[in-house]
């Protein structure tokens, strides 16, 4: 199965973006997204669960939102109040048997999209 994301683009700081991620035929169990800038590892940034429990790192705590609608098998990621820390690719990541311990694990999921650039600056 390969994911689909969509949605990225450039932003000020303090705007917002919606990233969205299709998993065609297939919802999963566990969602999530992750983003690599230059030079940097894969991150953790929201995951969401069948259930529609969400863990959510950190740094996007309060800015982000992950929300899903199964019977469309997609995934959605509203970032607000941008920073630019925030650049970087993001990717969907999709996975049946992920566990709590490892929601924020990139090697926890085993499909994956794309990617999509999303670039914060003035």
């Amino acid at each position: 199965v390969q994911l689909q994301a969509s949605g990225g683009g450039s932003v000020q700081p303090g705007g917002s973006l919606r990233l969205s991620c299709a998993a065609p035929g297939r919802a999963f169990n566990n969602m999530a997204w992750f983003r690599q800038a230059p030079g940097k590892e894969r991150e953790f940034v929201a995951a969401i669960r069948r259930s529609g429990h969400t863990y959510y790192a950190d740094s996007v705590k309060g800015r982000f939102t992950i929300s899903r609608d199964n019977a469309k098998a997609m995934v959605y990621l509203q970032m607000n109040m941008m920073r630019p820390e925030d650049t970087a690719v993001y990717y969907c990541a999709g996975g049946d048997g992920v566990i709590l311990s490892s929601i924020g694990r990139a090697g926890a999921y085993d499909y994956w999209g794309q990617g999509t650039q999303v670039t914060v600056s003035s």
